[in-house]
């Protein structure tokens, strides 16, 4: 690794607006957002990916690889990524800083605790729990109907136990209700950290948000509790992007982690704004498949902070395609044309849906050691008969050199920018079943959503408050258009059942909750954390 002051250096950025954390991590100060703000802005990528799938498909490894391509070609480039959370790291899917020879550095840190930013979150949140829990205790002046509260606790683990609790039990220790347990990056702190433009609007937004209901049914925000100077306090630091490198040296700024399946999925937009000053080109990516991260990244993030796409990135595998084709994850290394062929609607699909927000689409071919030249063919044959630009990329083997064709694409897409056609999915000004249908049609293909009881009296709740101009935030399985995890491929014309609707007042959205999906993951059978090793002089061994 260089030293961050290098990376900086070369980046354009001075120390005297680095807020060092060691050598090789550093936050930035808004200082050096005044020397840059009236720079104008390089052209914003996104990387995306089909429908997850056991193999892994590679979205960040992508992303990090291709900022170093383009970095390779004489274009300066900035990537901008999530920060990883422990609860995947320790979980089923391990470390999320990429692999081989396109990863950020250094992974172990950033994959652990990094700069305490997801820690700050958590305790702000927890703060925000405790003193709703303190108010009712001592007097309960804002009269919270102990029934209503909705505002639950968070922790950075999986850990499916704690998805449902009763608080208060023993003489003494205040009002026993039931509560609950959400992962800190579905948190709206999460969120609003995401989506703010500086520390005053944190603030702001923290300001809205929904704690719970008074006795008559009025919501309660976390201004009227008096919290909200003292959660600034503590997310004072973690409003400052971090800036780490790759492999290669190319910057990266990392900011924020919300997850994509239960809340908005991308990094922050204040972490965005400085890369895009700093890049002639950004690279950065949404959680999951496009029909999550980058459905957010346009309906959401690229909305609230008027930011707008000049290309989007696919990335596809051979190995998903086939899986979505109806192969067994145990025989995706063996070839397979025909499966790979009935999995092509998958990657499809992503296509044309990515095509309705205006924005021109790349396929990356993340290439796996055993894919067959037979079959990396059948994927390029499908996006020339599509009219997609296509190309193999090789960067967890290669790096930045096996980038090269990806990132000459890219350049070739960008030259023809078409601003102007970009537009979000829907209208501000559709009612909330109005915006949850357009994306069930439009984006998963189904016929329309079917609300639950729950459901229908958290719409008559948002009707009664005024709320229609809420944004959606769909909370939905990754690995199926649909709300059905094992329906893959390419579904049409299937119901998508919603569950509940929660309000995220300062993130500006409502959290459209649909089939099974939990907002506290639990581990897996074999948890990632088993297979973790330190060593006596303190390495890190298995967090990959």
């Amino acid at each position: 690794m260089r030293l961050i002051t290098e990376v900086a250096a070369e980046a354009g950025i001075d120390e005297q607006h680095l807020e060092l954390y060691g050598k090789y991590k550093s936050k930035l100060s808004p200082s050096l957002w005044q020397d840059i703000q009236h720079k104008p802005d390089g052209k914003l990528v996104l990387v995306t990916a089909v429908n997850p799938t056991p193999a892994g498909e590679g979205k960040t490894l992508t992303t990090i690889g291709l900022a170093q391509a383009l970095n390779a070609a004489g274009v300066r480039t900035v990537a901008a990524l999530r920060e990883p959370s422990l609860g995947p790291c320790l979980g089923m899917k391990g470390g999320a800083t990429g692999g081989g020879k396109s990863q950020l550095v250094p992974s172990d840190d950033i994959n652990l605790h990094f700069t305490g930013d997801i820690h700050a979150v958590t305790s702000a949140h927890n703060l925000l729990a405790a003193m709703i829990d303190n108010h009712m205790f001592h007097g309960n002046e804002l009269k919270l109907d102990p029934q209503r509260i909705v505002w639950k606790r968070v922790m950075d683990m999986n850990d499916r136990s704690l998805r449902s609790i009763v608080t208060g039990l023993g003489d003494g220790n205040g009002t026993v209700r039931e509560s609950g347990f959400q992962i800190s990056t579905a948190s709206e702190i999460m969120a609003v950290l995401c989506l703010c433009e500086n520390l005053e609007d944190l603030k702001e937004r923290m300001g809205r948000i929904l704690i719970g209901y008074d006795q008559l049914g009025r919501p309660v925000t976390a201004r009227e509790l008096g919290a909200v100077e003292a959660m600034t306090a503590l997310l004072k630091e973690a409003v400052k992007p971090n800036l780490v490198q790759t492999l290669e040296g190319t910057p990266a700024i990392v900011h924020g982690g919300p997850f994509a399946n239960i809340a908005h999925g991308c990094s922050s937009v204040i972490g965005t704004r400085y890369a895009l000053k700093l890049g002639e080109v950004v690279v950065t990516e949404a959680g999951f498949g496009a029909d999550l991260g980058a459905e957010k990244f346009m309906n959401i993030k690229c909305r609230q902070a008027g930011l707008v796409p000049s290309a989007a990135v696919l990335v596809v595998t051979v190995k998903s395609l086939k899986y979505n084709g109806g192969i067994h994850k145990e025989q995706l290394g063996s070839e397979n044309r025909e499966a790979l062929r009935a999995g092509l609607c998958n990657m499809e699909r992503h296509i044309e849906n990515l095509g309705k927000f205006g924005v021109p689409v790349l396929v990356a071919i993340n290439h796996f050691a055993g894919d067959t030249e037979a079959e990396v063919e059948e994927v390029l044959a499908a996006c020339r008969r599509l009219k997609v630009p296509a190309a193999v990329s090789r960067v967890w083997a290669e790096g930045g050199a096996g980038g090269l064709a990806l990132a000459g694409e890219l350049k070739k897409l960008l030259a023809g920018d078409r601003k102007d056609q970009f537009a979000p999915l829907y209208a501000d000004g559709l009612d909330i079943p109005g915006k949850i249908n357009t994306i069930v049609r439009e984006i998963y293909r189904g016929n329309e959503a079917v609300f639950s009881p729950a459901a229908k009296r958290s719409l008559a709740v948002i009707e009664r408050l005024g709320l229609q101009q809420l944004q959606v935030c769909m909370a939905k399985t990754p690995y199926s258009f649909s709300d059905q995890p094992r329906l893959l491929g390419a579904p049409e014309g299937f119901t998508l059942g919603v569950r509940d609707i929660t309000l995220s007042l300062g993130a500006g959205f409502a959290v459209v909750v649909t089939g099974n999906i939990v907002t506290m993951p639990g581990l897996p059978a074999t948890p990632a954390a088993e297979g973790l090793r330190v060593d006596a002089d303190g390495q890190i061994c298995g967090l990959e």
